[in-house]
């Protein structure tokens, strides 16, 4: 029964990975799933583990940010555009979500904050040449940002299958 239990546990936290793509908070609903398994058999894990996967996911959200704002600024962007970059991105998410069954939230915050930055890049009278360029900026420092939590996830995942798993 712990078997099939734990088969079950361990493919929903596979599950929650994918929630990445659609702009969801995937490494802490992962987080949670391991959490649910502690508190269903405490002997399997320590909380200094799980303290540590909270850690990983809380960098994982930190890395995503300052790879869009660090690559922004790179490419020149002023903090208006890394700002609106930001609110780019999670408009964008949440206006693309709709789209190709939620598939749409990942290309939407990444149009987002390219879109962000740029207006306001605009807004802050920058040329368009320059304001495009720091909207590559924004839009590739975002695409990073995301492989890094996406990565980081897989990385608190195959930490916690031995752990679940009955031995």
């Amino acid at each position: 029964m712990i078997t099939a239990l734990a088969v079950l546990v361990i493919l929903l936290m596979f599950c929650s990975l994918a929630l990445h793509i659609f702009g969801l908070p995937a490494n802490w609903i992962l987080l949670a799933f391991i959490i649910g398994w502690k508190i269903f058999l405490p002997e399997t894990m320590s909380w200094n583990f799980i303290s540590i996967l909270a850690v990983i996911a809380l960098i994982g959200e930190v890395l995503e940010f300052a790879a869009q704002y660090f690559g922004g600024k790179k490419y020149g962007a002023t903090g208006r555009g890394s700002l609106g970059a930001f609110i780019g991105a999670i408009a964008g998410a949440i206006l693309g979500a709709p789209f190709f069954f939620g598939l749409g939230a990942l290309p939407g915050a990444l149009l987002g904050s390219f879109g962000g930055c740029l207006v306001l890049e605009l807004s802050h009278g920058r040329s368009f040449a320059e304001a495009q360029h720091s909207a590559w900026g924004a839009f590739w420092g975002k695409a990073f940002g995301l492989a890094i939590k996406v990565s980081l996830g897989v990385w608190m995942f195959t930490m916690s299958i031995p752990k679940i798993w009955p031995s």
